[in-house]
């Protein structure tokens, strides 16, 4: 819509009918990346060489991640999802994992393709990550391993859940998906637990097109997940662990280590919105918040609110679909939770107790924009249309029409 056509519907608009508080809908997610000038002057010479795969880029990316996380050790991947899936390997675990249901479904898929049975445990209510009380009840003989989340880049219970593996002799992987840049009590996430996998896909904070980082301060385990990653071939063509092309291209590499330098202006900026959608929004009845222990960062990969309809008056999906006309795109990461999708209905066994507050989650969870280049302004009408949308606001009674016209529609 362009500014002229704007103004005119607002001269033509009813009065008390207002326009869209995005005049276009805008992008729900927006990656800052380095300037290309830098990424290529990283890559040519690679390009010149034709070592355009898993070759000197990676492992100067490799090295300045460990350094800057104060890790022994990082190994570069395709995905995430394939370093979860080779650290397992590399552990030779075998059994079951305990993980949380209230995640994307890809960290289950990483267990799943280990061929380990999951098994899921309820969230912590203020936290939203996994509840390690939950997690010890559903501990068993057949446990091998634990697999938290920091989801939204918010740390897990650390200690708690280190301690334990430990006591049960479990081994401990984190899935740091969403936390590059986010801090456990000073210390930043990936030094923790047997290894931490990340991810670099374009919604993260870290970007490097595609790709994963795992980190480990274990060395034979870093080794083998090295192997693996290249099929399980550890250079002289006698693979000794079932691996699979998991190998970062140069390329990649270039863009993740051009755009290393700008990770804390990000989680600082993400914080920043945080902040502003939590000081607009705090006073609405029916909206929850996730809660960052005192002593931790996190990155804010995914601004998240739970919306109450009992409270609040309105689902979440009308809020959605009201916040929509506004041109305000949303998302509900994640719903369902995992153990309600088709592919995992089979390993959620009532006997091994109830996820309510996962589902009571996972019901009412509302992702808004958040990116590092979206203004507070932005930010500012967008938690504006939120408290606007609610039952008893002053213009909560009208819709915008989808189309030129302007009709005032009861709510």
């Amino acid at each position: 819509m362009t500014q002229a056509l704007a103004a005119t519907l607002d001269q033509a608009a009813p009065s008390g009918v207002r326009r869209p508080a995005a005049a276009e809908p805008f992008r729900f997610i927006a990656p800052t990346l380095p300037p290309l000038e830098e990424v290529l002057a990283l890559y040519a010479p690679a390009y010149r060489d034709g070592m355009i795969t898993n070759s000197r880029v990676v492992a100067r990316f490799e090295a300045a991640v460990a350094e800057r996380l104060g890790v022994r050790h990082c190994v570069a991947v395709s995905s995430c999802t394939c370093g979860l899936m080779l650290v397992f390997k590399a552990l030779g675990v075998e059994g079951e994992v305990i993980l949380p249901s209230f995640t994307f479904f890809a960290t289950a898929h990483s267990a799943l393709w280990s061929r380990l049975r999951p098994v899921f445990a309820d969230c912590d209510p203020e936290t939203w990550t996994i509840c390690p009380e939950d997690a010890e009840r559903k501990i068993t003989s057949r446990t091998a391993a634990i697999l938290g989340v920091h989801l939204y880049g918010n740390p897990c219970e650390i200690a708690t859940l280190s301690g334990m593996a430990a006591r049960n002799r479990l081994k401990l992987v984190f899935d740091a998906a969403h936390a590059f840049g986010s801090e456990y009590q000073g210390r930043p996430i990936g030094q923790f637990g047997d290894a931490e996998v990340f991810s670099l896909s374009p919604t993260k904070l870290l970007v490097a097109g595609e790709g994963g980082l795992v980190t480990t301060n274990d060395a034979a385990l870093a080794k083998r997940i090295r192997a693996g990653r290249n099929y399980g071939d550890a250079g002289n063509y006698d693979p000794e662990l079932l691996g699979l092309n998991a190998r970062m291209t140069e390329f990649n590499a270039a863009l993740g280590l051009a755009g290393l330098r700008m990770v804390d202006a990000k989680v600082e900026r993400h914080n920043l919105i945080a902040a502003e959608y939590a000081r607009v929004l705090r006073s609405l009845r029916g909206v929850g918040f996730q809660v960052v222990r005192p002593g931790n960062v996190s990155s804010y990969k995914d601004y998240c609110v739970h919306i109450d309809a009992g409270e609040c008056g309105i689902s979440r999906d009308d809020l959605r679909a009201a916040l929509m006309a506004e041109g305000i795109e949303t998302r509900t990461y994640f719903s369902p939770a995992v153990h309600r999708q088709e592919l995992y209905r089979a390993f959620s066994a009532p006997v091994r107790g109830s996820l309510r507050r996962t589902e009571r989650l996972a019901e009412g969870i509302l992702s808004l924009p958040i990116y590092y280049s979206l203004p507070l302004e932005t930010v500012a009408r967008v938690a504006l249309a939120v408290k606007e949308a609610m039952p008893g606001s002053r213009r909560a009674a009208w819709a915008w029409a989808d189309n030129r016209d302007h009709a005032r529609v009861p709510r």
